[in-house]
């Protein structure tokens, strides 16, 4: 069977580093939020990054709630779901001490709180999918999952794991 993934093209320039293109996106990472339960922020297994869920929530605590499809819009969930994103680069950074390691993101479990008749789970998770390509380049193209949830943490509007491969 043939590979559908494409080849992670080489770093060239300083400029390329994930640092270099959080700096160039106004992008400074917060501190990873903590824990909400009886869990950690990431496990290391090997030369994989387990990143438990995370969620759209601001450095100083504030997060986004609400049902998508009935209180929160499309472009609005988009939003949260890149929030999101910056949280598991928090975790990455925190985890691994300097993002040059992440060889790849391998995959991303999206979950959208939504109500029954909300079809468009896989555009409010690409904020995320997004942000991780824009910040990882090639490295950051992904396998991903995006499900619509009755009910999730908090009521928040998104909450996204990940697996990343490093070195």
């Amino acid at each position: 069977m043939k590979s559908t993934t494409r080849p992670l093209a080489p770093r060239e320039t300083a400029e390329d580093t994930a640092i270099a293109r959080l700096e160039r996106l106004g992008i400074a990472l917060p501190a990873p939020p903590p824990p909400i339960g009886n869990f950690v922020t990431h496990v290391v297994q090997g030369d994989l990054l387990y990143l438990s869920g995370q969620g759209p929530t601001h450095p100083d605590g504030r997060l986004h709630a609400g049902k998508v499809g009935a209180d929160v819009g499309v472009e609005e969930a988009y939003a949260h779901a890149r929030l999101t994103g910056i949280n598991l680069v928090a975790v990455m950074q925190a985890a691994l001490g300097d993002l040059e390691r992440v060889v790849r993101i391998v995959k991303l479990f999206g979950m959208v709180n939504a109500t029954p008749d909300f079809t468009d789970h896989p555009k409010v998770v690409n904020g995320c999918s997004d942000l991780f390509h824009d910040v990882f380049g090639e490295r950051g193209v992904h396998a991903r999952s995006a499900v619509g949830l009755g009910s999730l943490p908090n009521g928040i509007t998104v909450e996204i794991e990940a697996i990343v491969a490093f070195r």
